[in-house]
């Protein structure tokens, strides 16, 4: 059964890529079936993305007026490009997409959900503030409606588990210590990691996944912890991924960012110099353990 809650967030994706890079809208398919390749490579949901994101584009003027008009605090440029598109995608399937298939509360909570895994802290009530004025504005359509009854959830222990590893890498060059960190299209600096294979050693598949993505040697030197996080799987449906971080170190050489959808930029940054970024609140508590433990080492 195709997953509509991984269809929109190809779409967001694809919507933020399009308007981060002014790309022409006759070329956004190509930005979508990309992104469809990469992570959600059976396309059994194709047909309902393409028709979200062409809906949306073609709707984007009216959007963002309604969007202006429920938010005039904030003209439409000042909202951050990851909010942006989130409204435009919940609002045309709010105001403009068959209600049979999509309710009003489906769209809206769909819309909040993005903005908790996509946005920073105060997107969801951002999103849910916005889509709620539209929603009572247009009169709170299927308010009375009884709720469809919703399909069994797997248990936690029972949905399948899958692996993956990474780490923060740091290197030490003329005195100073840098960390290696990857950028997603979501505006958020993060840490490279991948899936462990079959037969692997977590240890192992973060040194070749770190290789993959970045182009680094690294030496594993310890553990770190591990996040366990549910999502969604195009074909075995809800998944607990375990993601195993290490500290590791590396040269400092150049970074050489694998080519693939999901991330646009890869830097070391000085230590010092990280507290600025703009993290997802799970990584920041594995980076702020590696530098704990690198500013312990140096105090020796």
């Amino acid at each position: 059964m195709a997953n509509r809650h991984l269809s929109r967030s190809i779409v967001l994706q694809s919507l933020f890529e399009w308007d981060l890079n002014a790309i022409e809208r006759k070329v956004v398919i190509e930005v979508l079936d990309r992104n469809i390749e990469e992570f959600a490579p059976n396309k059994t949901d194709y047909p309902f993305m393409e028709k979200l994101l062409n809906g949306v584009l073609s709707k984007q003027p009216e959007i963002d007026l309604v969007i202006s008009k429920a938010a005039p605090e904030w003209p439409i440029e000042r909202i951050s490009p990851v909010d942006r598109n989130i409204l435009r995608l919940g609002l045309f399937e709010l105001l403009f997409a068959d209600r049979s298939e999509v309710p009003a509360k489906v769209a809206i909570n769909e819309s909040i959900e993005l903005a908790k895994q996509f946005g920073g802290d105060n997107s969801s009530r951002f999103v849910n503030g916005v889509l709620g004025a539209v929603y009572k504005e247009i009169g709170e359509p299927g308010k009375e409606e009884t709720s469809k009854k919703k399909k069994k959830e797997v248990p936690f222990d029972k949905m399948p588990i899958l692996r993956l590893a990474g780490a923060v890498v740091y290197s030490e060059n003329e005195g100073v210590m840098y960390l290696a960190l990857v950028h997603d299209i979501f505006g958020h600096w993060t840490l490279s990691k991948g899936k462990i294979e079959e037969g692997e050693t977590v240890e192992a598949g973060a040194v070749r996944e770190l290789k993959e993505e970045m182009g680094l040697d690294v030496v594993i030197e310890a553990e770190l912890g591990m996040n366990e996080y549910v999502a969604s799987n195009p074909e075995l449906g809800k998944v607990r991924k375990q993601v195993h971080y290490f500290l590791a170190s590396s040269p400092y050489s150049d970074i050489t960012l694998e080519q693939k959808g999901g991330l646009d930029d890869a830097r070391w940054f000085r230590v010092a110099d990280i507290l600025d970024l703009n993290f997802y609140e799970d990584i920041l508590p594995i980076v702020t353990k590696a530098v704990t433990m690198l500013v312990g080492r140096r105090s020796k």
